[in-house]
């Protein structure tokens, strides 16, 4: 018995379901509505995890100190150079948005996404 609903009910909701989604389509209907529940239940125990680091029965992580934080390295700019250049290497695609250097056979720019001619 669930939620007070007896078993014809029961059938009559599944019969009711086959009949919307179909045959085909309920193993994907199962997965995405198991991932669904195993994303709640991981949620509602993060939030239990985040109640025990608020009342002090788990001590949170230390944070890291100012001085132990190297800054990331500069990226070199990227120049963009004319479609005569590109096509005389003829192993590179420059993107016409960010200039980026990308390898002849990427259909889309690999840092701003853009379409590559």
């Amino acid at each position: 018995m669930f939620f007070g609903m007896g078993a014809p009910e029961l059938i009559i909701i599944l019969v009711v379901v086959l009949i919307i989604f179909g045959p085909k389509n309920l193993p994907k209907l199962g997965k995405s509505l198991g991932k669904t529940a195993k994303a709640v239940r991981e949620g509602m125990e993060e939030g239990d995890d985040d109640k025990k680091i608020d009342e002090g029965t788990t001590t949170p992580a230390p944070e890291a100190k100012v001085e132990d934080v190297t800054p990331a390295p500069e990226p070199e700019p990227v120049h963009a150079s004319s479609e005569a250049d590109a096509d005389a290497e003829g192993n590179v695609k420059f993107c016409p948005s960010c200039g980026a250097k990308n390898p002849a056979s990427n259909q889309f720019c690999a840092k701003c996404g853009t379409k590559l001619q």
